[in-house]
């Protein structure tokens, strides 16, 4: 699709004489600097003069251009770096015109560790060095069904670090066949390296090689009598038949192919893309696109492609069901060596395309449901606040401890009625009295309304605080120290007895508080998100305290050294194990008294 371009608001000619050929990141400028657009670049004078040719390749880009005033840019030494830099600048700068998928990096991959016996893993966020990851997979459980499938044909351990080392006996995992014991050394260290070697081929998708490896294993010992071993090597096998061919779909071919499906309708766009690995469809993820003021099937699929694949592994072969030339081109500017990008030709293709497309319309009929519903509980809540628009940025804070140990302040973010858990933090309190939860409130607030009043972060329009007067005040004093006064903020008081539905609203005005009711959609909103960060706060305080305890006072227990600690872990099979123990337990260990027991036991709680 071509438009003509509306005459640029600045002649283009001169700057792009001069512009570098280098990696980096520019940004489109319009009225009152106010950025539209957030783009990087492997060469920064071809990229930007795309933008001013005489034809465009959609409305979206034309209108955008008609009201660029200026074009700055910011070279890089890598493209590495400047995909970094223009992460950044979107999330602070929110242009009108970048679409966004803010789910695409929770992927989930396969990890194998590079200890001496690698372990087998569910992971998910940054990759560690050495490390070996296989993905991504559209959900967790085509994760978890693969990690149960090498489970029960390769039998590599999945258990901590922590327990791997400090185990006397084979695990339960081992008496039914699904690991070789490396802990006590029940297999040699190259037979493992040889079942991770088989591993590793099959989910780099060469499951007809492994199978043939196996094969011959078999044949192999057969003829040398080690019937036990060929009977290992014939099980393995036939798991490995079985996954290969009970498959909905099943193209019958070791490949790697992602299926994008951009669908348009009801006023949405849906991208859905389905991962089809070694042959075996694993099923697919519908993302949509936020942050962009015009946008349509093939923007988004654009967007959605440029995106993904700068964060994840590409595949050999990928399908859409939009011409493909110009997905083409956007992995050109990522890679030195695009994959094949194709429309569905084959009977197993057609099959896969038919399933996504099929589920981005089941997405989008979801979506659309759901955004009714949305819209009248942020219409619902405007009116009970009494404010001029129905907020779409609402940030919650609460605080949790325990009798003030190990002090932990969440902040959950709900944009347009959906939880943002990409943009969730939390707080670390330190140097307040301990159980002081307004001055803890007050230096969270401090930390992160502080940045966002110096221009890093976006500004909320509604502001929640869980607890009554006190908290409200606290947050008042703040917010009127970092000059956001006017941002609009509520208390969220419990109800007697605790009860669900007779929470009370706290106005920083000082107006009486506000009781909607347990059948109010305003209040099911707000309780719905203070619950969120109620979770979030819990939960970074329950890591922190375990930490703190089991990580540094087991050591600091008097009369616990090196061998007692030895044995503690060695017997219950790890830190979580030890700190759950009953003293009664703790006496059973050698060398461990009733008094050490003792002393242990409360120094863990």
């Amino acid at each position: 699709m071509t438009d003509p371009t509306p005459a640029p608001a600045f002649d283009p000619k001169p700057f792009l004489r001069t512009l570098t050929e280098e990696p980096g990141v520019y940004r489109m400028i319009g009225a009152d600097d106010k950025v539209l657009y957030v783009g990087k670049a492997k060469n920064l004078k071809r990229r930007v003069s795309s933008y001013f040719q005489k034809t465009v390749s959609s409305p979206r880009i034309a209108m955008m251009v008609a009201q660029v005033l200026r074009v700055d840019i910011t070279a890089t030494r890598s493209e590495a770096e400047a995909l970094i830099l223009e992460n950044n600048l979107i999330k602070s700068l929110a242009p009108r015109y970048n679409i966004l998928f803010r789910d695409d990096k929770t992927y989930p991959y396969i990890e194998l560790s590079a200890d001496e016996f690698p372990r087998l893993a569910y992971h998910r966020g940054a990759f560690t060095k050495g490390a070996r990851y296989f993905g991504p997979f559209p959900n967790a459980w085509a994760v978890r069904e693969s990690i149960h499938l090498l489970q029960k044909t390769f039998q590599l351990r999945t258990c901590e670090n922590t327990v791997f080392a400090n185990r006397s006996r084979p695990c339960l995992l081992h008496q039914i066949k699904r690991c070789t014991a490396p802990c006590v050394s029940l297999v040699e260290p190259a037979a493992y390296a040889a079942d991770v070697k088989l591993a590793t081929r099959f989910l780099d998708g060469q499951a007809s090689e492994v199978i043939d490896d196996l094969t011959n294993r078999m044949q192999a010992a057969a003829e040398r009598l080690a019937f036990e071993e060929a009977a290992a090597c014939r099980d393995q096998v036939r798991v490995l038949q079985a996954v290969l061919h009970k498959q909905f779909v099943d193209s019958r071919k070791d490949e790697d192919v992602d299926v994008l499906a951009a669908i348009e309708a009801d006023g949405l766009t849906c991208v859905n893309i389905a991962m089809v690995r070694g042959g075996r469809h694993l099923g697919d993820r519908p993302q949509f696109p936020s942050g962009a003021a015009v946008s349509g099937a093939v923007d988004s699929l654009l967007a959605f492609v440029e995106q993904h694949y700068s964060q994840h592994p590409i595949p050999a072969r990928i399908l859409v069901n939009l011409p493909p030339e110009a997905v083409k081109e956007t992995l050109a500017e990522i890679t030195e060596r695009p994959p094949g990008v194709v429309s569905p030709r084959f009977e197993a293709e057609k099959a896969w395309m038919e399933m996504a497309e099929k589920n981005a319309h089941l997405a989008i009929q979801a979506r659309a449901r759901d955004t009714g519903r949305i819209e009248q509980r942020l219409e619902a809540l405007r009116e009970a606040l009494g404010m001029d628009e129905a907020p779409q940025r609402i940030e919650c804070f609460d605080i949790s401890h325990t009798m003030g140990e190990a002090t932990v302040a969440s902040c959950v973010v709900c944009e347009a009625g959906a939880m943002k858990r990409a943009e969730y933090r939390r707080y670390n309190i330190a140097g307040i009295t301990g159980g002081d939860d307004f001055a803890a409130m007050r230096q969270a607030l401090e930390r992160r309304y502080g940045k966002v009043a110096a221009g890093e972060g976006v500004c909320p329009d509604l502001i929640l605080i869980d607890g009554g007067k006190g908290q409200v005040s606290a947050a008042r004093a703040i917010l009127a120290e970092v000059g956001l006064e006017a941002v609009a903020m509520v208390g969220v008081a419990k109800g007697e007895g605790r009860k669900a539905g007779l929470e009370t609203l706290i106005f920083p005005d000082g107006r009486e508080g506000l009781a909607l009711g347990g059948e109010s959609a305003a209040l099911h909103l707000i309780v719905e998100i203070r619950d969120e960060a109620h979770r979030f706060a819990i939960t970074g305080h329950r890591a922190k305290r375990a930490k703190a305890r089991v990580g540094s006072k087991l050591e600091d227990v008097p009369g616990v050294g090196p061998s007692r600690r030895r044995n503690l872990l060695a017997a219950f099979g790890g830190l979580d194990g030890v700190r759950e123990a009953t003293v009664e337990d703790l006496c059973r260990v050698e060398g461990v008294s009733r008094k050490l027991a003792e002393q242990i036991h409360a120094a863990l709680r």
